[in-house]
């Protein structure tokens, strides 16, 4: 290649490399020059107090086993879930079930939560899921 060539095509190349790299740490803006920040950092150090239920707290015996699975059934067969509620996480202990994660409305929250009373009846779930709406 020309020496030429080289000196156009470098800058070129860096120029393109910092345009690429800012959108994945978020130097791009939205619509009102707001900055998106994609990580869910200050969610996983909430997940390491103490009193967070995580899936690695999930009950090992046959019946808290079962609840988690049936609980989990009943919202993937559920066609007007949204992505976000099927990916809500399901955490059975002791008898005690936790619903964490992020839906894309109070709806959907509602509907996860009555799924899982249905399964394990009232009193016995603890619903942790958060309204946060779809981005568009």
């Amino acid at each position: 290649m020309p020496t030429n060539a080289k000196l156009f095509l470098a800058p070129l190349f860096v120029a393109l490399s910092l345009t690429a790299c800012d959108s994945f740490t978020g130097g791009g803006g939205g619509a009102s020059g707001e900055k998106y920040n994609p990580s869910n950092t200050a969610v996983n150090d909430r997940d390491l107090e103490k009193r967070a239920v995580t899936p690695e707290d999930q009950g090992q015996n046959e019946s808290d086993i079962q609840v988690t699975a049936d609980i989990r059934k009943a919202i993937l067969a559920d066609d007007s879930m949204s992505v976000n509620a099927r990916n809500s996480k399901v955490v059975t202990a002791n008898g005690v079930t936790t619903l964490r994660g992020v839906v894309n409305s109070e709806a959907e929250k509602a509907s996860i939560e009555a799924k899982a009373i249905a399964i394990v009846g009232r009193g016995t779930v603890v619903n942790e899921l958060e309204v946060s709406p779809p981005n568009n």
